[in-house]
């Protein structure tokens, strides 16, 4: 069974970076957008990582321009915007597609794996997927969804000892 563990991402910074490194641990995965009327959403998924972040729980964020090209800046901008706007500290990684032929396989699987329709596009920016400590997708939010209403949905995955 494909988990979470079978993929690897570039950071912002450029490093290779292996997903499995966050196996044991509760993990958000968010496509980002830094001009985005949901952008805001960022204070409160940091809020989410500082809240969680001792008891196993990390956001990965992932920046993407497919929509409405919302997030145009390369990766120092975009670092540098998170970090001015919202204080960022979860890990971020480079721009990705998260759609079409060209989407990152995380996505292609994230796509797959959960969801109302099996191998549904994502359809905006903020699309939020909770993966559980084996790697395993729990459950996909859509982009409107505020990250403070995902507590509970955390707690009970964070209270999981898998």
């Amino acid at each position: 069974m494909t988990t979470l563990a079978d993929f690897s991402a570039d950071s912002l910074d450029g490093r290779d970076t292996d997903l499995a490194d966050h196996l044991g641990q509760v993990v958000l995965v968010v496509n980002t957008a830094s001009e985005c009327g949901l952008t805001q959403q960022y204070e409160g998924l940091q809020q989410l990582y500082e809240t969680y972040q001792d008891r196993g729980f990390t956001v990965l964020g992932f920046p993407c321009d497919q929509f409405a090209h919302q997030e145009p800046g390369d990766a120092a901008q975009i670092a540098e915007f998170c970090q001015r706007n919202f204080g960022i500290t979860f890990p971020m990684f480079a721009k990705i597609e998260v759609n079409g032929d060209g989407a990152h396989p995380l996505y292609q699987w994230l796509r797959g794996e959960e969801g109302d329709v099996p191998g549904a596009a994502i359809e905006w920016n903020f699309t939020k997927f909770l993966i559980d400590r084996d790697g395993r997708v729990l459950e996909r939010y859509a982009p409107q969804t505020e990250p403070a209403s995902l507590t509970g949905d955390i707690e009970r995955a964070l209270a999981d000892p898998a």
